[in-house]
């Protein structure tokens, strides 16, 4: 079974590889249309998590933000089957890098980074961008896909513009033996933790939160200064990342100071345009109590 999905995926990309961009948004049109109005897939959860994080909105305006992002989800699910085939000149016109220098000053320094950034905008499209531009051997944390064929078919595909993919069980073989070369690890934090006992919380768009504890463990283990990656989306199919930076000294830092200040930053992206911020995660499924 797991090998005729791994065979329907490779059909899917071999056609969208052939697809025109705007065609590719015909087709995205029509599965926001089945997505939000046909299935309603994980509406709930939707609206759930919009309620929560805007309880001053109405429900117009809820469903505005609900309807932009079905239709941001519906781009960026077809984004990524054809960023499976992507060419270097396509993805450098719709997904530009700015501010490198703040990344680079550190390589000169002889320094790796620890670059945090989120479910927001298109993330497939950062993996296969943001080695090239930068001096720094580019590492992307990742969650392993339990079809094996897939799996490895994706990281072939994802690598392929010198971006080094590291599955987040093996976080600890980047540091250990230490790189020879300064690296940028790069790190979705704003994931929900499965280990909830070592959970950092935080208080992130008014909702107490559950955190991942390894993106402040590690910063302040290695020293390794933390930069910040703001994505944002100036138009329909186009991207744009840059560089900024959020902590120079992590074991100067306060207990949880880091990751205070990472979700301080990335809420500003999402109260500023919250369809690019991955609603139909279960973000909250974890409830701090008072033992």
């Amino acid at each position: 079974m797991k090998f005729l999905e791994f065979i329907s995926f490779r059909f899917l990309v071999a056609i969208f590889a052939l697809t025109p961009f705007w065609k590719l948004y015909l087709i995205s049109d029509f599965l926001y249309f089945i997505l939000y109005h046909v299935f309603g897939y994980r509406k709930q959860v939707v609206f759930s998590n919009l309620e929560q994080c805007f309880p001053d909105k109405s429900k117009e305006e809820l469903s505005l933000i609900a309807k932009k992002f079905y239709k941001h989800l519906s781009d960026i699910t077809l984004e990524s089957v054809k960023g499976m085939s992507i060419s270097t000149k396509s993805l450098q016109k719709r997904y530009t890098i700015k501010n490198v220098e703040i990344a680079d000053k550190y390589f000169d320094e002889g320094k790796s980074i620890l670059c945090l950034t989120s479910h927001y905008g298109n993330w497939e499209y950062g993996i296969l961008a943001t080695d090239k531009p930068i001096k720094h051997q580019a590492i992307a944390l990742y969650l392993p896909l339990s079809n094996k064929h897939s799996e490895k078919y994706g990281l072939k595909r994802r690598k392929r513009f010198g971006m080094q993919m590291v599955a987040v069980q093996e976080t600890k073989s980047i540091f250990n033996p230490p790189p020879t070369s300064p690296v940028a690890v790069i790190m979705a934090a704003d994931q929900s933790p499965s280990n909830i006992e070592r959970a950092i919380w935080t208080k992130f768009l008014g909702i107490e939160t559950a955190c991942l504890h390894g993106p402040e463990a590690y910063a302040k283990k290695t020293n390794m200064p933390v930069l910040y990656l703001k994505i944002s989306k100036p138009k329909r199919g186009y991207y744009c990342l840059e560089f900024e930076e959020l902590i120079k000294n992590p074991e100067k830092c306060k207990p949880n100071e880091i990751t205070n200040v990472y979700f301080s930053r990335l809420e500003q992206d999402i109260f500023n345009q919250p369809e690019y911020w991955l609603w139909s995660h279960r973000r909250w499924k974890h409830k701090k109590t008072n033992n």
